[in-house]
C-alpha cells in the first residue's frame, strides 16, 4: 500500500476573495499539461471532489465545501471521485461506489465520514461495511453483492485512471474543468480551495464565451 500522502497546509488564507483575473497559475492552482475527459454534459461545468473517507484533512474539508456546493449555479456539476491508492483506499473507494449503486450514497456519504473520524471505526472490513449499510434501507447481503459486484469494480478502475491522469498525489482536491487542480496547499488552507475552485468556474465560463 502507497503511504498516505498529505499535503501540507500552508498560509494565512486569503484576505479577501480572489477574482478570475487575480488567479496565478502555479500558485493558486495547478494546469494539467493534458486535459482530462469531464463526465458531464457539455453545457455544463464539472468540479470534481477527490477525497479518502479516512482522510482527515477530507474529512475537515466537508462542511466549507458543502457550504460552496449549495451556492453553485445550475451549470455547474459536481462529481465525487474517491482516490485509490491501494489498502483501505481502494476498499473504500469500492464501498463509495457500491453505495451509489445501491442508490443510498448521497444518504450515507457524511455518516460514513462521521463513522470514521468521530466514532473511530475503520470501516475496512467487508462485514462491517455491509452492517453499516444495512442501516440505510438495504440489507447485508445486498451489501455484499454489491461491494464484490463486477460494475463497482469497474467504477474504482475507472477512478483509479482518472486519478492518475489528473496527477493526483495526495487529497483532498478539486478539479475544475477536466483542467485545472486546487490543493490546500496551493489554496493557502482548506477552507480557501472553494473559493479558489469558485473563481476557476468563473475563468471556465469566461473562456466559454470567447
Amino acid at each position: 500500500m502507497l503511504k498516505t500522502l498529505m499535503v501540507a497546509l500552508a498560509g494565512l488564507g486569503l484576505s479577501a476573495a480572489v477574482s478570475a483575473q487575480e488567479l496565478v497559475e502555479g500558485q493558486h492552482y495547478t494546469l494539467l499539461e493534458s486535459p482530462v475527459a469531464t463526465q458531464v454534459d457539455e453545457d455544463q461545468i464539472e468540479v470534481t471532489e477527490a477525497f479518502w473517507f479516512g482522510c482527515p484533512h477530507c474529512y475537515r474539508l466537508q462542511t466549507p465545501v458543502n457550504e460552496w456546493y449549495e451556492t453553485l449555479d445550475d451549470d455547474v456539476s459536481i462529481v465525487k471521485m474517491p482516490a485509490t491508492m491501494g489498502g483501505d483506499w481502494n476498499t473504500h473507494a469500492t464501498a463509495f461506489y457500491a453505495a451509489k449503486s445501491l442508490g443510498i450514497e448521497e444518504e450515507l456519504h457524511a455518516d460514513f465520514f462521521d463513522a470514521i473520524h468521530q466514532d473511530g471505526r475503520s470501516l475496512t472490513d467487508a462485514d462491517k461495511i455491509a452492517e453499516f449499510f444495512s442501516d440505510y434501507g438495504v440489507s447485508e447481503e445486498e451489501a455484499k453483492q454489491a461491494l464484490t459486484a463486477f460494475s463497482v469494480r469497474s467504477e474504482v478502475n475507472k477512478a483509479n485512471s482518472r486519478m492518475r491522469e489528473m496527477r493526483l498525489m495526495g487529497v483532498p482536491a478539486l478539479i475544475v474543468d477536466g483542467r485545472y487542480v486546487v490543493s490546500p496547499q496551493s489554496a493557502g488552507s482548506l477552507e480557501n480551495m472553494p473559493q479558489i475552485a469558485d473563481a476557476l468556474i468563473e475563468k471556465v465560463r469566461s473562456e466559454r464565451t470567447q
